[in-house]
C-alpha cells in the first residue's frame, strides 16, 4: 500500500499498522462503543417512528401492522450490529462478545414490552 509523504519506513515501500493507524486516527477495532451507540440510535428511531404511526395515524397505520415493522426491523438491525462488531474486530484479540449479548437482550426485552404494551 502506498502512504502519503511523510508515513511509512523511509521510502521502503512498507507499511505497518501503526502507521495506517496514525493516518487514520484511530484504528477500527478499537470503535466497538460507537458502533453500539449507533445500534442503539438507530434502535430508537426506529421505535420513534413505529410510534408515529402508534399514536398519530392510527387509522392508516394499523397497530398489529406497526409492531410487525418495529419487530422486523429491529431484527434486520440487531442483525447488521453483530455483523459490523464482528468485521471491525476480525484479526485481532479484542473480545466483545459480552457488549453484543448485552445490547441485543436488552433490544428483546426493549422490544417485547413495546410489543406487547403498546397500541393495544
Amino acid at each position: 500500500m502506498t502512504l502519503p509523504k511523510g508515513f511509512g519506513s523511509g521510502g521502503t515501500g512498507g507499511s505497518s499498522s501503526a502507521d495506517v493507524e496514525r493516518m487514520i486516527g484511530r484504528r477500527v477495532e478499537n470503535m466497538t462503543g460507537i458502533i453500539t451507540a449507533s445500534y442503539w440510535a438507530a434502535l430508537m428511531a426506529t421505535a420513534a417512528g413505529t410510534a408515529a404511526g402508534y399514536f398519530y395515524y392510527p387509522w392508516a397505520y394499523p397497530t398489529a401492522s406497526g409492531h410487525f415493522a418495529f419487530i422486523v426491523l429491529a431484527i434486520i438491525e440487531s442483525i447488521g450490529f453483530i455483523f459490523c462488531v464482528k468485521v471491525s474486530e476480525e484479526g485481532s484479540n479484542k473480545k466483545s462478545n459480552g457488549i453484543i449479548a448485552g445490547s441485543i437482550a436488552i433490544a428483546i426485552v426493549f422490544v417485547l414490552y413495546v410489543s406487547i404494551y403498546v397500541g393495544w
